[in-house]
């Protein structure tokens, strides 16, 4: 297994932009029914989900399946954390500096991140422990950083497909641990990892 993080996120973003589009659509859609099914799934509230890109599963199922009182949610970069804006399919986007839309909103505007129910994060890595390995840049451990020191929500759910699977992940004293793992094929909680 390569161990030097940055050829690992590249040799994994190979495998995970190799699915076809037929089963990343049928991987969303399973997906979509394990998001749902979590214990701690809001029925009400602020969920956050992502702009799917670089071969990452995408949410579309999840977002059009959630229940009337869940309000959906895309990332916007503000200063060096996320916050986050309600988005409906059809609403206007920007693309930020990193080329990922968002939507047309003044960031100061956006929610802070404490203010989530549940945020759906994409990764390059997992293990079955819910460690996450991310793009690099640290904006998820930045942005929900104070989760290193307590249980409070947002609940923090990685995803990814199956193939993005590791044995370990080595994680790193900033990095923060999803609640849960899920793909199409399985549901991780860290509570019994």
């Amino acid at each position: 297994m390569l161990s030097d993080r940055p050829e690992l996120r590249a040799a994994l973003r190979v495998l995970r932009r190799a699915i076809p589009v037929p089963l990343r659509m049928s991987a969303a859609d399973a997906l979509a029914n394990r998001l749902l099914e979590l214990p701690f799934a809001p029925g009400i509230g602020h969920v956050a989900g992502y702009w799917a890109m670089d071969g990452e599963i995408p949410l579309h199922s999840w977002q059009l399946r959630l229940p009337k009182g869940v309000s959906y949610c895309l990332p916007v970069l503000h200063d060096q954390v996320l916050r986050f804006a309600p988005w409906r399919a059809g609403e206007p986007l920007v693309t930020n500096r990193f080329g990922i839309p968002e939507p047309d909103v003044d960031p100061v505007m956006a929610l802070p991140a404490e203010s989530m129910s549940m945020v759906v994060m994409p990764l390059v890595g997992f293990d079955a422990s819910c460690n996450r390995l991310g793009m690099g840049g640290g904006w998820y451990d930045r942005s929900f950083a104070a989760r290193r020191a307590s249980s409070a929500p947002p609940w923090l759910v990685g995803v990814g497909f199956e193939v993005q699977r590791m044995d370990r992940i080595q994680t790193q004293e900033w990095d923060v641990r999803a609640d849960a793992i899920c793909t199409e094929v399985e549901t991780m909680l860290a509570d019994s990892a």
